[in-house]
C-alpha cells in the first residue's frame, strides 16, 4: 500500500481482486479469492500490541549496518507535520455540548472572533490531535507531528518517532532520538535553525553530540559560536543535512502519508514506522543498484 501509493485499504484489496503483481507478491493464484477490507481492522489491534512495526522496521536497519551503509557517528534530526484526519469543524470548546444549529452531517460554523487553543479546544473526531501552525503566515491545521533520525552517510532513517504537535515537540524527540543511539562514542547531530535554542545544544553536548545545528540569528544570539562552525565538519553537516527533506517528501508523496487515514497516535504513529520502513528499503535497493556491477 506504502510502495504502490494506494490510498485506502478498500482500494488495496480491490487491485488485489485483479492486480497479479499483487496476487503473486501475497501468495494467491489467479482463482483465489481476495479477503475482505475489514481484515486489516481486526488484525491491526493484534499488530498493535506486538509492536509488529517496530520489529519490523528494527529488521530492515539491521540489514542496511549488515551491508555497511549505516554511520554510527554522523547523524540529522528534523521534524515534519502529518496532517490529522479530523476537520477543523470538529475542534470544539471541552466540556460543551455541541451547536444545536446547522442540519446535515457539514453544518455551517462560524469561528471570527473565537479564540481557539488546544488547552480550552480538542476535536471531537480525534482528540489527540492538537492545532498547530508550522510558522507565521501559516495556516492552523489539526496535526501531529513527525520526526526522524537519518545517519548522513546514505540518507537511511535511523528511528522514526510520532508525537503531539507542540512547540518544543522536535527538539524533545530529537534529545530522545540521540540518546537512545548506541554506545557514548562522539556524534555529530545536524538540524535546521529550530533546534538552536541554548537548552537543546547543552543537551547535546551532555550526550557527547558535538551540535552541528543551523545558526538562528533572527532577533537573538546563537547558541553556535565559532568554536563550532570553524570546523570543515559543520559546513559538511549543514549540507547533508537536507537529504531528510528528501525522506519527508517520499513518505507524504509515494507514501501518502501527507495526511493520515487513521486516528490517534498510537495508529498514526504505527503507520509512520511501516512507511519509514518502506522509505529504507526503496533507498537500500537504489543504492545497491548504484554500488553493483
Amino acid at each position: 500500500q506504502v510502495l504502490y501509493t494506494i490510498r485506502s485499504e478498500r482500494l488495496l484489496m480491490e487491485q488485489l481482486d485483479y492486480n497479479l503483481l499483487f496476487r503473486w507478491f501475497v501468495g494467491l493464484s489467479m482463482d483465489d479469492k481476495v479477503w475482505d477490507h475489514s481484515t486489516f481492522s481486526k488484525n491491526r489491534e493484534r499488530f498493535l500490541r506486538s509492536d509488529l512495526a517496530a520489529a519490523f522496521f528494527g529488521r530492515i536497519k539491521e540489514q542496511a549496518a549488515q551491508a555497511g551503509l549505516l554511520s554510527d557517528e554522523h547523524f540529522t534530526v528534523d521534524g515534519t507535520l502529518i496532517e490529522a484526519w479530523a476537520s477543523l469543524k470538529s475542534f470544539r470548546p471541552k466540556d460543551t455540548p455541541p451547536p444545536s444549529g446547522g442540519a446535515g452531517r457539514n453544518p455551517e460554523v462560524d469561528f471570527h472572533g473565537e479564540r481557539r487553543l488546544n488547552q480550552t479546544h480538542a476535536s471531537t473526531t480525534d482528540p489527540e490531535a492538537r492545532l498547530f501552525k508550522k510558522g507565521k503566515g501559516k495556516e492552523a491545521k489539526l496535526c501531529f507531528m513527525g520526526h526522524v533520525l537519518m545517519e548522513n552517510r546514505h540518507g537511511l532513517i535511523i528511528t522514526p518517532r510520532l508525537t503531539a504537535a507542540t512547540g518544543t515537540a522536535e527538539r524533545e524527540a530529537a534529545e530522545d532520538m540521540v540518546e537512545a543511539i548506541p554506545g557514548r562514542h562522539r556524534l555529530t547531530v545536524g538540524g535546521d535553525k529550530a533546534y538552536d535554542t541554548h537548552e537543546f545544544v547543552q543537551s547535546l553536548r551532555a550526550l557527547n553530540a558535538v551540535p552541528h545545528v543551523a545558526q538562528n540569528r533572527t532577533g537573538r544570539a546563537s547558541a553556535i559560536d565559532g568554536r563550532t562552525t570553524r570546523h570543515p565538519g559543520y559546513a559538511t553537516s549543514q549540507r547533508l543535512r537536507k537529504r531528510v527533506e528528501e525522506i519527508f517528501g517520499w513518505m507524504k508523496t509515494v507514501g501518502n502519508f501527507r495526511k493520515t487515514r487513521h486516528r490517534g497516535i498510537e495508529r498514526v504513529g504505527w503507520m509512520f514506522t511501516l512507511t519509514a520502513a518502506a522509505y529504507n528499503l526503496v533507498r537500500m535497493r537504489n543504492l545497491t543498484v548504484a554500488v553493483s556491477p
